[in-house]
């Protein structure tokens, strides 16, 4: 991947969209299944959005960012990664209702010691990220260093996310005492 642009509706535009679309639509797919009410969303723009809204955002993006394929593949990684993460939840998320899977969280996150929690958390995306990091400085191809940029990416959503949706948790818990 020598290009750093690609004309739009040529080969490589195309090719970038599909990807765009196929991993955009593996996170929404994933995120329905595992929240469809958008309750358990970390993301606090996702979840303000809402599901029309969202869908508005992504197709604009995918659209925009098929035109620089290291972008295209950036965004696909991250979204592949998310979408596969939201997978591992999502069974236990619909097995036990939405609402009650956030209450057991709540609970879970009142039982254990913040320090453990954000560090576990920070911890997970620290070493996605150095993978993403390492992948991506060991090379000089543009397209290796956008799937590492993409784990990168993933780590930080981690970390980011997870630690928005566990402060959100423990405010509204210490707001129900």
């Amino acid at each position: 991947m020598s290009e750093l642009y690609a004309p739009p509706f040529g080969p490589a535009y195309w090719a970038g969209l599909t990807l765009l679309m196929v991993a955009r639509g593996l996170d929404f797919l994933s995120t329905w299944i595992a929240t469809p009410s958008l309750l358990l969303e970390a993301n606090p723009i996702a979840r303000r959005l809402g599901w029309r809204g969202g869908l508005a955002v992504n197709l604009l993006v995918c659209l925009v960012a098929a035109v620089i394929p290291f972008l295209a593949v950036l965004i696909s990684v991250t979204s592949v990664l998310v979408a596969a993460r939201n997978f591992q939840a999502a069974w236990v998320s619909r097995t036990m209702g939405e609402y009650e899977y956030r209450d057991h969280l709540e609970a879970l996150f009142c039982r254990a010691n913040k320090r453990l929690v954000l560090g576990c958390v920070w911890a997970q995306g620290l070493l996605y990220g150095a993978v993403g990091i390492a992948l991506a400085l060991l090379t000089n191809d543009l397209l290796v260093q956008a799937v590492g940029g993409g784990i990168v990416g993933f780590g930080l959503a981690i970390a980011v996310h997870s630690t928005h949706y566990y402060r959100r948790a423990r405010h509204v818990l210490s707001d129900e005492k």
